[in-house]
């Protein structure tokens, strides 16, 4: 039944294409088999001579082609008019038919494999046609495609021809010349490249001339540019050339630039690069050292100067920067290559060294709007993306940090400069303030020296209080705050360092550095109502400072007069020989000599006060010294009031009013000294005077009795002399 039922479908079927019978279908089968066979042998010959013996032939391959696709239009009819069912009906009836309905299937493979060879042969047919015409385009496009046939990188080539296809032995050929073609193109698209875009340096022994010629053919140079970086160009090179020898240099030298719209006839634009490479950085003569500024032994080119070159190099090569795919610009490309290395050398090379050191120049200054237009510029030619790379806008919004930095390293920097130079060089301040008018108004700097560094100081000092502030907003911190504080500080912290050996060993020095730190002190006070930061500290700081250092020699001077006494020694209890005289006078020269060098430099007030001091430690010893002698005769008593009448004549010749002699503290002491030297035993009972006398001012009465009992023999009269004094 099931036999009968399939012998009925049969003819159903294959009458549907022309076959009457079973018979007729195998017919049509086995022919359509034969023809296939037929022209598998001629493509093989084609493919043969093409790619094993490389024979030269004349035959298309559109004719294999166009055959091929009429046979798997064939075979097509044929396997969808019979069909899934009619096929295992087939199976069932007649197992010949149905082999021959398998076979009519690997005849379409084999089919589909042949056609697939011709569309390889015809693209490299189209290929060196495109190749004689220079469509670099269209041969870019050849070749890719020829790449997806071979590689079967296209959806549209099954899994089975590719198997079929990659075991043939001409694969291996086809390949090879595929390579060949790919190489041949990149070469070929090079050397059109390299006419188009000529990129000539030329070193000599100290300098270097770059030359940048970019055809002005716009049509040439775009499909040039995009077949080029659209085949896996690799842009090294020209990436290197451009950092080296234009790009560092346009940002690290000082670059003569020449530009020229209409090179070579007119058919390129040419950019001209010159400058120095030598180390010093010493300009070229084409480069305008007006338009430079030095730091060290290296001249910076200014960076109006680099962005103005930077965007003719920019401009120059804009004819190269087309797009080659929906995400890159050849620029992009480039910029991958020299991006991170140009905004590093943009950033702390050009533009930080641009930043304004002064108010004044902060406040004409157009950095932060010119980088803003730069970074524009490299993001709409595709160097940069703006959102990713992000050096400029950074240096932008860190701009006012930079300032600060800058000015507060430019300030410090001439702080201490100022602080290396000596302090001997000196000035006359406040000339016409007397020590009367001083003591009037407290608030007047007295008349004295500093040093003129110190005066420089003051005047820097003063420029920093004037700078204007306009610019800083509301809710902006003034970027001067703070930097007074930090000079004087360093002032204070670093000169005694740098004059150590100095402030130690001469007198003046320390005397300079005491006036200069009153100086700064009164300056400090004179504008305490600008906001100068820890005011109170600082004038405490500057006023401990210097009078530190000015006790210090005081101090060593004192010292210098007590060595001298040391040597003060009577000859013998009788008299008191030359020797003490010497020392006194010694002693004396000794203050004639500090007065020399401090009584014009110090301020009245203090130089009264210091030399009343010395004064007061040189007679003080001087008296002591008389008052360790146990016995003392008359004539001793005649050579000590000598003694004493020196110094009281010298004295007073120490100060510019001899009347301030007085402000020694053990002046009248040493006045009543002598006058005990010469008085009788009722004298100076009468100047005690029962303890209401003037000696009590200046001796005790343990004092008073032992010089009596030096000066006066024992005696009944001096016993009684001895009891009046308590």
């Amino acid at each position: 039944m099931a036999a009968s039922a399939q012998m009925k479908i049969l003819p159903e079927m294959f009458q549907g294409n022309g076959c009457a019978s079973l018979d007729d279908t195998k017919s049509t089968v086995s022919k359509v088999q034969t023809r296939t066979e037929r022209f598998q042998e001629r493509v093989r010959k084609h493919i043969s001579e093409n790619y094993s013996e490389f024979m030269t032939n004349h035959t298309s391959p559109d004719i294999f082609l166009e055959e091929s696709s009429s046979l798997g239009r064939e075979i097509n009819d044929l396997l969808e008019t019979v069909g899934t069912e009619g096929l295992a009906a087939l199976n069932g009836s007649s197992q010949k038919l149905a082999d021959n309905s398998r076979e009519l299937r690997e005849l379409m493979l084999g089919l589909q494999v042949s056609e697939h060879i011709l569309r390889i042969d015809e693209l490299f047919q189209y290929v060196e046609e495109a190749k004689g015409t220079k469509d670099y385009l269209v041969v870019l496009d050849l070749v890719g495609s020829l790449r997806s046939l071979i590689y079967g990188e296209g959806e549209a080539t099954s899994q089975d021809v590719m198997r079929v296809f990659q075991a043939l032995e001409c694969y291996e050929t086809i390949k090879v010349k595929y390579h060949v073609q790919a190489h041949l193109l990149q070469q070929n698209m090079q050397e059109r490249f390299d006419r188009l875009v000529q990129l000539n340096c030329k070193s000599y022994p100290n300098s270097k001339c770059v030359t940048l010629l970019v055809s002005k053919e716009e049509a040439q140079l775009q499909d040039i540019v995009v077949a080029l970086f659209q085949e896996r160009y690799n842009p090294v090179k020209l990436c290197e050339f451009l950092l080296e020898n234009c790009i560092e240099p346009l940002i690290l030298k000082p670059v003569g630039v020449e530009c020229n719209d209409n090179a070579e006839a007119g058919t390129y634009i040419q950019l001209s690069l010159s400058y120095s490479t030598k180390e010093s950085g010493t300009a070229t003569a084409t480069a305008t050292a007006a338009n430079s500024t030095a730091t060290g032994t290296q001249l910076r080119p200014n960076y109006k100067q680099v962005l103005e070159h930077f965007t003719l190099l920019l401009q120059t090569l804009s004819g190269i920067n087309h797009s080659v795919s929906s995400t890159q610009h050849v620029f992009s490309i480039i910029g991958d290559h020299v991006r991170d290395r140009m905004m590093q050398l943009l950033v702390n090379e050009c533009l930080i060294p641009a930043v304004p050191e002064t108010m004044e120049e902060y406040q004409t200054s157009t950095l932060c709007e010119d980088v803003a237009h730069f970074e524009q510029l490299l993001a709409d030619s595709f160097l940069i993306n703006p959102d990713v790379d992000r050096g400029l806008s950074q240096f932008i919004e860190q701009y006012e940090t930079y300032y600060r930095n800058r000015l507060f390293s430019r300030v410090l920097e001439s702080t201490r400069e100022i602080i290396q130079r000596d302090l001997q060089e000196m000035v006359l301040v406040a000339p016409n303030n007397l020590s009367t008018d001083v003591t009037g108004d407290p608030f007047l700097f007295p008349r004295c020296m500093v040093s003129k560094s110190a005066q420089d100081f003051v005047k820097l000092m003063d420029r920093i209080m004037r700078q204007p502030t306009e610019k800083v907003g509301e809710d902006e911190a003034d970027p001067l705050a703070g930097v007074i504080g930090m000079m004087l500080q360093t002032y204070i912290d670093e000169v005694p360092k740098v004059h150590k050996k100095l402030l130690e060993s001469i007198p003046q020095q320390s005397v300079l550095f005491h006036n200069n730190c009153m100086y700064f002190t009164h300056w400090v006070a004179q504008h305490a109502n600008k906001g100068i930061e820890s005011f109170p500290a600082l004038v405490k700081t500057l006023q401990a400072t210097g009078a530190n250092h000015f006790r210090v020699q005081v101090t060593y001077q004192t010292s210098i007069l007590m060595d001298i006494m040391d040597g003060f020694e009577f000859e013998s209890p009788h008299t008191l020989g030359t020797g003490p005289l010497k020392l006194v006078r010694q002693c004396l020269r000794q203050l004639e000599l500090l007065k020399n060098v401090w009584q014009n430099v110090l301020p009245d007030k203090v130089y009264n006060s210091t030399f009343a001091e010395l004064l007061h430690s040189f007679t003080n010893e001087l008296v002591r010294r008389v008052f360790t002698q146990r016995d003392i005769s008359a004539t001793m008593a005649s050579d000590v009031s000598d003694l004493i009448d020196v110094v009281l004549e010298k004295a007073p010749k120490l100060f510019r009013d001899a009347h301030e002699v007085h402000q020694v503290r053990s002046w009248m002491k040493l006045q009543q000294l002598k006058t005990m030297m010469n008085a009788s035993l009722k004298e100076i009972t009468e100047l005690w005077c029962d303890g209401a006398g003037p000696l009590t001012a200046n001796y005790k009465a343990d004092e008073i009795r032992y010089l009596i009992r030096a000066l006066f023999q024992d005696t009944d009269r001096r016993a009684k002399a001895i009891t009046q004094i308590v």
